[in-house]
């Protein structure tokens, strides 16, 4: 049986991390909040933070911020 709820992070001269879906979510959430004005033009549609948030997750894979700031995000499955 597999697990498809997780996900793995990169981030530049950071670790990878294994996120939940609701982990990555709050993530996004707070990098969104903080980087509001280089958000994805896609993502403007969207009335709320968290709207935008799940979106993001959902939808792409990768969300360049800054010159060499990124954050990448790829679903894996853990088995049980």
């Amino acid at each position: 049986m597999y697990q498809d709820d997780y996900f793995v992070v990169l981030q530049p001269d950071q670790p990878e991390e294994i996120m939940t879906k609701q982990e990555l979510l709050e993530k996004l959430l707070n990098l969104l909040s903080v980087f509001s004005d280089v958000m994805p033009k896609e993502l403007l549609k969207f009335p709320t933070l968290e709207e935008k948030a799940l979106f993001l997750r959902d939808n792409f894979c990768e969300w360049n911020i800054a010159a060499g700031e990124y954050l990448q995000w790829y679903a894996i499955r853990l088995e049980k």
